[in-house]
């Protein structure tokens, strides 16, 4: 699993990165969160560990990191009320620990996400193919007739996968967050609609009348093929 550790405090960072090299992670470290984030579509990771001091601005970095990666967040803060957990918890970080955090404590945890990654290696998806669309799990990029193969990002080639594979299916916004992102996102309805525009700009011969990704008004989206 790829990992990457963002704190200002480099004694810290160092013994994150410690724990979770020990438990076979690959670790990357970053000082700002900010640098890290537009990395992410194209860099992804398994795992994004964030120390810092719980302020109000680290609701919105949390919402920002799921809007850019299906990657698993935890947390760690100084004490925090019982609605502060709650709200970040909503707003998709999987784990909260407050400081002092234990070593063998943030090891067991770790150990839980290893063993709960079931996610198959994209290389040995099969390519998927309609009349007009072929998605190429192993080069992560999708083609249409008479054009060249788009790049998807990380977030695209989950949410066209899960579309793909169900063709006619209307996916619910929470079902789409949770497969996609990884995590129960009632509410989440914004998320979804900007990926999904993204997504139309690289596939759709017109963005604005989609073809192939629908909106089914009042019970989400679905795919469509064209015989």
């Amino acid at each position: 699993m790829q990992a990457i550790v963002i704190s200002h405090n480099q004694e810290n960072a160092d013994w994150f990165t410690y724990i979770l090299r020990k438990e076979g992670m690959a670790v990357a470290i970053s000082k700002q969160i900010q640098r890290v984030i537009p990395t992410l579509q194209e860099r992804p990771v398994d795992l994004i560990l964030y120390s810092t001091h719980m302020d109000e601005s680290v609701m919105a970095t949390v919402e920002e990191i799921k809007k850019n990666s299906a990657a698993f967040v935890v947390l760690v803060v100084d004490q925090l009320t019982e609605d502060e957990h709650c709200d970040l918890l909503d707003a998709g970080a999987d784990w909260v620990l407050t400081r002092p955090v234990s070593g063998r404590l943030l090891a067991r945890y770790l150990r839980r996400i290893l063993r709960r990654s079931t996610n198959i290696p994209v290389t040995v998806l099969p390519e998927i193919t309609s009349s007009e669309v072929i998605l190429n799990p192993a080069a992560r990029t999708v083609r249409l007739p008479n054009q060249e193969a788009q790049r998807l990002t990380q977030l695209e080639f989950r949410l066209l996968y899960v579309l793909m594979t169900a063709p006619g299916y209307i996916f619910t916004t929470d079902e789409l967050v949770e497969r996609v992102w990884g995590y129960e996102g009632e509410g989440n309805r914004g998320l979804v609609r900007g990926l999904v525009r993204r997504l139309r700009r690289k596939i759709e011969p017109d963005s604005e009348n989609p073809q192939y990704i629908l909106n089914i008004p009042s019970h989400g989206y679905q795919f469509v093929y064209h015989t």
